[in-house]
């Protein structure tokens, strides 16, 4: 019997070439995009996740408040202080190992010199994230300050193998690491990545004042592993009542916390010290969008099926007169579906495999499909039964339902109410997600360009930056004069910080007239010399920039239009604060500009004069030359001062690009994946076209001899199709605008719905409907009245 099912079913497709090509590509398309969508979905979902030990792993957390208690923001920095404490304090806690946040350093062989991307951690992260040793011992890795632990990508950059154990790298130019290790790759959706990691211990070689245990300093991420018996609330209670002793804080709300770490990117985001969703959202989003657009895909398949049920009608009526019953028919037909399943499949992941690289290149992500995980394969066959059950479904039972005689006598007229009912649905219920897309691909847009536009504060045009590292920092003056004589910049200026920065946050800043819960409030910081206003293009409100004219600039500071309304100054210039145990005086206030996220206000900024706060050099081009004479300028004039280190310039306008990383990405998969189901949607109502011209060949045909004109019919066969399209309308239109509210407040900075996107969003799905339509209704109303005549 299956056997002659599969041959029955195979002859009827390959008899109805078109309607199974039909078939196949919207479901393959359908499929594609699904499974494209849900490799994105695991992607991130998988997030921190690789690690055995991934879900007892945490991430301490930092509340900060302001002089009410209210928590104004949470963070995951936390001070050298707290990690030893914790540790000694929480018996739950297995490992613990503090981190920094990393940056691109210079490693280098005896030949060639490289910038990768570095972190410094305790011994214990080795046991926190098992991470896969090549070569190496993870219990001795970390004995020996001057080790360091590299990737298997770094080991054959650099030495072109991985049998690199014991071999000699040399950190900045500055000191000889020992390689004690060498580890598989670490998976491109990790938080904590590197190309090398370096001890704690050297670190606090490099920089004596990390040993220095104070709770200032919040420029370190303290990472743990729990008891996995432990229960969170509990660890947490403990944690609290171990700060505010220590600390001999008596009330408030808790200011640290532990978090999972496998939850941070897609729950990191905070509101009053609580986890209020973040990402997951935009997972849901495109989860909704993937098995909406299978279902499109799905839906499309019973469309072209009852739209060919006339040529099945009487094979099912001569089939239940000799004995077949209504069970036989429904595999049979079933059985058409799943197979049409398996080639869409097929099609579907060749067409996943053939664009897969270019939404990588599109998303700047790596993701990849592991063939030989057997839940892959699992996973595809759910899907095709899946697709060839639901898809199938409505075109075996309506069939099958047929009466014979009215199928002998061909007097089918569905299934009644249901039938009809079903269609219109179906039809409803597709437009009503094209139009939720159209709206929502917009506000995303206009939404992105509203951000995007957004003054940023500062005149990020013609402005680069590269790190002072090596010979730049000791000889940055020489740099300076030098670059300013060759026309190159027109000025530049060194700064601790990046103009777009994370961190580099303090608390403890004190001025006239502050309350003890005010000392709590977070600033940010940056160490500068002269020529910082000038050269950001920061616009100052009142007072100066910092000037060697000035030598009382040395205790002096400048702070932004947030920091004067946060410190309640009336009149700020002249101002005395006390910051790190010395006082300086405000010399000049500057409007706040966009240094961290484009999408909230970021917290208030004190600009202190260092000359000795290096890091970062930061230059305004000549717009007399051409940039690229002004960077070949540069390299040529660093590179002979700094002759170690590669030269690596970049424009901070490149840098503010980056900041909406995600929201692009949403944006992008809007209107790729958008488009996909507004294509697919029109394959349906093609069907629903072509099943309703062809119920209605004879009609058409008796009209015509009558008189009625090409305009009369298609009027005929499309005004149906458009009073479900406005009515899907009307139902999409307040749901879209719900929706789009809901994710606008997310953004402190946000647009509103314009009404003008709303008619926009429901003009294109009717001109793209009427496209639709058009053709197949023109093809019925121009046919020969005489072939109609003559249908069966």
């Amino acid at each position: 019997m299956f056997k002659l099912n599969l041959k029955i079913a195979l002859r009827n497709l390959w008899k109805n070439k078109v309607s199974s090509f039909i078939n196949v590509i919207g479901l393959a398309i359908g499929l594609a995009a699904c499974l494209m969508l849900l490799v994105y979905v695991l992607y991130e979902w998988n997030f921190d996740k690789q690690s055995k030990n991934s879900a007892a792993t945490y991430v301490t957390l930092t509340n900060i408040m302001d002089d009410s208690g209210k928590v104004m923001f949470t963070f995951d920095g936390t001070t050298t202080a707290l990690g030893p404490l914790i540790k000694q304090g929480i018996p739950e806690i297995r490992y613990l190992g503090r981190v920094n946040y990393g940056g691109k350093s210079l490693i280098a062989n005896q030949e060639d010199s490289f910038k990768m991307l570095s972190k410094f951690a305790e011994p214990d992260i080795l046991k926190i994230f098992d991470y896969k040793f090549i070569y190496g011992n993870p219990k001795t890795a970390f004995n020996q300050p001057k080790s360091v632990i590299v990737t298997e990508s770094t080991a054959k950059t650099i030495f072109g193998s991985t049998d690199v154990l014991n071999r000699t790298l040399r950190y900045e130019d500055r000191e000889d690491l020992s390689i004690t290790g060498v580890i598989k790759d670490l998976p491109d959706n990790s938080s904590h990545k590197f190309d090398f990691l370096m001890p704690w211990s050297f670190l606090e070689m490099l920089d004596p004042s990390v040993k220095s245990l104070n709770w200032d300093n919040y420029s370190f991420v303290t990472l743990l592993s729990l008891d996995p018996a432990a229960p969170i609330d509990v660890v947490n209670k403990k944690l609290d009542a171990l700060i505010k002793k220590n600390k001999n804080i008596t009330t408030g709300k808790q200011p640290y916390f532990f978090f999972p770490l496998s939850k941070m990117h897609l729950y990191g985001k905070f509101e009053e010290g609580k986890s209020v969703g973040g990402g997951i959202e935009q997972i849901w989003l495109f989860m909704a969008l993937a098995i909406g657009v299978l279902l499109i895909a799905c839906v499309n398949f019973m469309n072209m099926a009852t739209a060919k049920s006339e040529k099945r009608a009487k094979e099912v009526g001569i089939k239940k007169t000799i004995g077949a019953t209504r069970g036989s028919l429904v595999v049979q037909f079933l059985m058409e579906s799943i197979i049409l399943a398996v080639i869409s499949v097929v099609i579907a992941i060749a067409l996943l495999e053939a664009f897969l690289p270019s939404m990588n290149n599109l998303l700047n992500l790596k993701m990849s499909i592991n063939y030989f995980n057997a839940y892959i394969w699992l996973g595809v066959l759910a899907v095709i039964l899946f697709t060839g059950v639901i898809a199938g479904s409505y075109p075996a039972f309506y069939l099958s339902s047929f009466s014979p005689i009215q199928t002998l006598k061909k007097k089918v007229k569905g299934a009644g109410f249901l039938s009809v009912s079903l269609r219109q649905v179906l039809i409803v219920g597709q437009f009503c997600f094209t139009v939720l897309l159209i709206i929502s691909t917009m506000v995303i847009y206009r939404q992105i360009q509203f951000v995007k536009n957004r003054p940023a504060g500062a005149d990020v045009n013609v402005l680069v930056e590269m790190n002072q590292e090596g010979k730049l920092s000791e000889k940055y003056e020489l740099l300076k004069t030098s670059l300013l004589k060759s026309g190159a910049v027109s000025s530049l200026c060194q700064s601790s910080q990046s103009l777009i920065h994370h961190g580099a946050n303090f608390n403890g800043l004190e001025w006239p007239g502050i309350t003890p819960l005010e000392r709590s409030i977070l600033f940010n910081q940056v160490g500068t010399t002269y020529d910082f206003v000038k050269t950001n293009g920061l616009k100052l409100t009142m007072g100066r920039d910092f000037s060697r004219e000035y030598a009382s600039d040395s205790a002096a500071v400048l702070v932004s239009t947030s920091a004067v309304k946060t410190m309640k100054l009336k009149n700020p210039i002249g101002t005395v604060l006390k910051l790190g145990g010395q006082q300086a005086a405000i010399i000049g206030v500057f409007e706040d500009y966009v240094w961290d996220s484009p999408y909230k206000s970021n917290v208030p900024m004190i600009v202190y004069h260092n000359k000795y706060a290096g890091g970062n050099i930061t230059m305004r081009l000549n717009t007399d030359n051409n940039i690229s004479s002004n960077i070949e300028t540069i390299t040529r004039i660093t590179k002979g001062i700094n002759p170690s280190y590669p030269v690596e310039i970049s424009f901070v306008s490149a840098a503010y690009e980056e900041l909406m990383q995600k929201e692009k990405k949403l944006g992008v998969l809007s209107n790729v994946f958008g488009g996909l189901a507004i294509f697919i949607s029109c394959l349906g109502l093609y069907g629903l076209v072509a099943y309703s011209a062809e119920q209605r060949t004879k009609e058409f045909g008796v009209r015509k001899v009558l008189g009625a004109s090409v305009a009369n019919l298609m009027q005929l066969l499309s005004v149906s199709f458009i009073k479900m399209i406005l009515l899907a309308i009307f139902i999409a239109v307040p749901v879209s605008v719900y929706l789009m509210n809901r994710w606008l407040q997310n953004f402190e900075f946000r647009i509103g719905i314009s009404w003008w996107i709303i008619v926009l969003a429901s003009a294109g799905t009717l001109m793209i409907a009427f496209l639709t339509l058009s053709y197949q209704a023109y093809k019925s109303a121009v046919s020969n009245p005489v072939d109609a005549l003559k249908y069966e």
